[in-house]
């Protein structure tokens, strides 16, 4: 199911005492990031990964909230005044073959750590000076009191190779203590490259949590309260009390060919301002009072 975006009109911002789309362009501070209990978890197993540097992947479908919740992480970091250094290797041209972009190797990843930890350093010029440079960097790094953490977005197009090396930089360590986490983001297809069922990652397997963000579903009328509040507007005055299960109903999906028992829910946080934004704009050029059930079922 595929929602365009579309802006919200004039018409509509007046109708519903609007200034702005509460769904474009709606996140500038942590108060802006809406939290259910079950993302509550999501963004924990962050922030724990971060400081004890664990090993997770947070996976969800485009849209879920994933990068959200990876930047308040950094913003979560940067207001407590925590001594964690988030590491991002550049992912702008990565894809899991050179055929169709660029595979983020082992080396890119050591640079990047190499370039977080001390941007004067050059890298070594081969692999085993490069990598004995990066241990030094994080044993004296961690010698001042700093955690590490490498996150990945799009991790789903890394190649195998480069999430078996992941295990190994896990094990640079001091004595008994990890130097650095790993945290991955991405989409669905990396809970299939990271399967138990593959021999070729078990080792990867075997440590990784996987994560899954949930969609909103139970949580949908919160969050849109909240998002029309943090727009200086209430939710109640643009959407009728049936319009929120017709949110949900209208974004459930089947396969083609299955069953009911097959259904997935879509309820995602991009796929919902897309498609509340659709109905506001139905319902003011129509001349309804309130989206409701009807409005929603037409868009």
């Amino acid at each position: 199911m595929l929602l365009r975006s579309e802006s919200l009109t004039q018409a509509a911002k007046k109708q519903f005492g609007l200034v702005r789309n509460p769904f474009a362009d709606d996140i500038h501070c942590r108060a802006d990031v809406f939290v259910s209990p079950a993302l509550r978890y999501c963004r924990a197993a962050l922030f724990d990964a971060a400081l004890n540097h664990g090993f997770i992947a947070l996976i969800g479908e485009s849209g879920s909230g994933k990068s959200t919740l990876a930047e308040e992480l950094e913003q979560k970091i940067l207001d407590e005044g925590r001594s964690v250094i988030i590491i991002r290797p550049y992912v702008l041209a990565m894809e899991e073959n050179d055929t169709k972009g660029k595979t983020l190797k082992s080396s890119a990843i050591a640079e990047a750590i190499i370039r977080s930890l001390d941007p004067s350093a050059s890298p070594r010029r081969t692999a085993d000076a490069r990598f004995r440079q990066v241990h030094e960097l994080l044993k004296a790094s961690r010698a001042a009191g700093n955690s590490h953490l490498i996150l990945i977005e799009e991790a789903h197009c890394l190649p195998i190779p480069t999430l078996k090396h992941l295990k190994r930089f896990l094990e640079l360590k001091q004595g008994l203590s990890r130097l650095l986490g790993v945290a991955l983001i991405g989409q669905p297809e990396l809970a299939l490259k990271l399967s138990e069922h593959k021999p070729e990652v078990r080792e990867v397997a075997q440590r990784c949590e996987l994560i899954q963000v949930p969609p909103l579903d139970g949580d949908l009328e919160g969050y849109l309260a909240h998002k029309f509040d943090r727009a200086g507007a209430k939710s109640a005055d643009a959407l009728a009390p049936d319009a929120i299960d017709a949110i949900r109903a209208r974004l459930i999906r089947v396969p083609r060919g299955g069953k009911a028992a097959d259904a997935e829910s879509l309820c995602y946080p991009l796929v919902v301002g897309n498609l509340v934004t659709r109905a506001l704009n139905a319902a003011a050029a129509a001349g309804w009072p309130k989206v409701d059930a009807q409005v929603i079922g037409g868009c």
